[in-house]
């Protein structure tokens, strides 16, 4: 069993006991210590890596946020993807995220306030697919068997859930739809935030108010998605 094991709490420690125990795992580990063996800075930091786990246990996931890898520039990092500390200056990914919650939803958002930590409390998984990134060096880590991790996190939430809403930015995040049994879990796509695409097709999707519509819809509580 390794020490990042550890770190898991809640029903995805029990489901992903076996996933960690792999082959491939051990391999993702040893390539982790080897890095900062050799004085890489990784982020995020070794604690945090399984925190949108820990923070949105499977059994109350009600809507997956996904993205590729974590910011990777200095201490912007965060554990959730598109979010930062509300100490660091936002992506302009983020910025747009915000600017289309106040489209959607007609709602000001704190623009101090750049943790989306809140969402984690009412069960939105916020999941990069590669967990690690080497700073100041995009995707350094695509190549480490993280997607054959987080690939298993997607379907096991498509096997295990009745229902979950999975909102796909990008055709990054799109590619994972094989994983998602559409017969039963909601889908909804538009294009990645980010000042090249927002005005494709990310502005006016209307993620937010038709994730609430959905979940209004199944008799469940509604997402406040104030910061």
């Amino acid at each position: 069993m390794n020490e990042l094991f550890l770190k898991l709490n809640n029903d995805w420690k029990e489901i992903l006991k076996d996933e960690l125990d792999k082959n491939y795992f051990k391999k993702i580990i040893s390539f982790l210590k080897q890095e900062i063996n050799n004085w890489k800075i990784l982020y995020p930091e070794s604690d945090n890596i399984f925190n949108a786990l820990n923070k949105t246990s499977l059994k109350n996931t009600k809507v997956v946020i996904l993205w590729q890898d974590p910011y990777h520039w200095v201490n912007q990092a965060h554990w959730l993807c598109f979010s930062v500390q509300d100490w660091i200056i936002p992506p302009p990914s983020l910025k747009n995220i915000y600017k289309e919650i106040n489209n959607d939803l007609w709602i000001e958002l704190n623009t101090k306030k750049w943790n989306l930590e809140e969402w984690t409390k009412q069960w939105v998984l916020l999941l990069n697919a590669i967990l690690t990134v080497e700073w100041w060096k995009p995707a350094s880590h695509s190549k480490i068997w993280w997607e054959m991790f987080t690939d298993t996190i997607i379907k096991t939430i498509s096997d295990k859930k009745t229902w979950a809403i999975f909102l796909l930015w990008w055709a990054f995040a799109q590619s994972k739809k094989h994983l998602i049994n559409t017969d039963k879990h909601y889908v909804l796509e538009a294009s990645h935030p980010s000042p090249f695409s927002s005005y494709r097709w990310f502005f006016w999707s209307k993620h937010f108010s038709k994730t609430n519509d959905i979940l209004r819809k199944l008799g469940k509580k509604e997402i406040n998605w104030r910061n």
